[in-house]
């Protein structure tokens, strides 16, 4: 296929159509990517890197897996889009396969995560009101500080970022905030109006934070003993990136409701779903909740291909074997410019002291050398690649990742 431009294109015509058309919603690495394989992408001008991203986990099968391609392919021969208002032959299949990857007896298809944690925020509560019995208009769900849950209103509205927040208000109330990773805290909290709790097993966006080991444990029993319905938010941790299927799976806790979504597209089509058994997820009747797009032909054919690749390729052992040498590797690396090196299985964080400034010129040094890294919270330079990666990628990554750190 003939690319939309011509071989005079340069990256400075893109990135310019881009600033004068676009938003000013979002600060990427100035490159501009045309195609991918696997864990390389390439640019407009020729050049090959290998992605250590992988879209903030959605590509965790590799860019344009041949299965999932042709998943999508062969279904965008026959069918598209429905609606809800009928049903389609590859919903049922995709939802079936979703509960037995999972263990839930029952999910909900959504698009984009932001509109699964919806989801399960609407389940929960009106669990809370028609099951528990808290009165009405008095819910409360209990959120974690420097969380990341998604970009719709009522979500920045419980965030403790000030920016997601700035001049988006007035916010829906009901949210409690506690700090992360402190049970004793989550405990106090606690309250016969606390209906959920909303967590991040890792906490991805927020720099890669990874909670002490036994508080998802301590709180998922204190959950239970409080009939507190426990929401795992899974859509950067699961489906593989921290060497189990569920990072939740690291201290053996299923959750009441198990939020997914990116990894479950495979980096084609965006699919996200709220799941959970019949006593929370049959509070919903037909007209409380829905979305046009949400369980549609297509977006159900991507997602059963992109799981089985997952099952079948053994990504989720992959990642865990890849992730402990890979982490190792990275913490030997002498170098004066870096905190803590954190994170489990191909989810890695690396910390910038803050008297070398931030995160980001170490990125930008890092795609001059071929390697597609991003920052969050200024000081965290994400690793995260397709879980699809080869060990002799890695070695090669971490020779010039130990220039760049050094």
């Amino acid at each position: 296929m003939t690319p939309p431009h011509s071989a005079h294109d340069t990256t400075d015509r893109f990135l310019d159509e881009a600033s004068r058309f676009g938003a000013n919603n979002y600060k990427p690495l100035p490159v501009v990517l045309e195609r991918g394989d696997g864990v390389w992408v390439h640019d407009v001008e020729g050049r090959k890197y290998l992605d250590m991203l992988a879209a903030y986990s959605a590509v965790n099968q590799g860019h344009r897996h041949p299965r999932i391609i042709e998943a999508a392919r062969s279904q965008m021969e026959r069918l598209t889009l429905t609606s809800r208002a009928f049903h389609n032959d590859r919903m049922g299949p995709f939802l079936r396969r979703l509960c037995e990857v999972t263990g839930f007896e029952k999910a909900l298809p959504m698009n984009t995560g932001a509109e699964a944690v919806e989801t399960a925020i609407k389940m929960v509560r009106k669990w809370g009101y028609r099951v528990k019995g808290v009165p009405e208009g008095r819910a409360e769900i209990i959120v974690c500080s420097n969380n990341f849950h998604g970009r719709t209103t009522t979500i920045v509205g419980f965030s403790s970022e000030a920016q997601y927040r700035d001049g988006f208000g007035p916010f829906t109330p009901g949210f409690v905030e506690v700090p992360y990773g402190d049970a004793d805290a989550f405990e106090s909290a606690l309250t016969d109006r606390t209906v959920g709790f909303l967590v991040e097993p890792i906490q991805g966006e927020g720099g890669v934070i990874v909670p002490p080991e036994g508080y998802l444990a301590r709180t998922r029993a204190l959950c239970a003993e409080r009939d507190v319905a426990f929401m795992a938010d899974e859509i950067q941790t699961g489906l593989g990136r921290t060497g189990r299927m569920f990072c939740c799976d690291w201290e053996d806790v299923r959750p009441d409701v198990l939020i997914v979504g990116k990894a479950l597209g495979g980096g084609v089509y965006p699919v996200s779903a709220a799941l959970a058994d019949g006593e929370l997820m049959d509070v919903f009747h037909p007209g409380d909740h829905g979305s046009t797009f949400g369980g549609n032909p297509l977006g159900a054919a991507v997602g059963e291909a992109a799981l089985d690749v997952i099952v079948d390729e053994r990504l989720v052992e992959r990642s865990a074997e890849l992730g402990a040498w890979f982490m190792d590797e990275l913490r030997s690396i002498r170098s004066p410019h870096v905190k803590e090196v954190r994170g489990k299985g191909l989810m890695i964080g690396v910390e910038i002291l803050a008297s070398s400034g931030t995160a980001r010129p170490f990125c930008e040094a890092l795609q001059d050398r071929g390697i597609l890294a991003k920052e969050t919270h200024h000081q965290v330079i994400r690793f995260a690649p397709p879980l699809t990666i080869a060990r002799s990628d890695l070695e090669w990554a971490l020779g010039e990742i130990r220039e760049v750190l050094r």
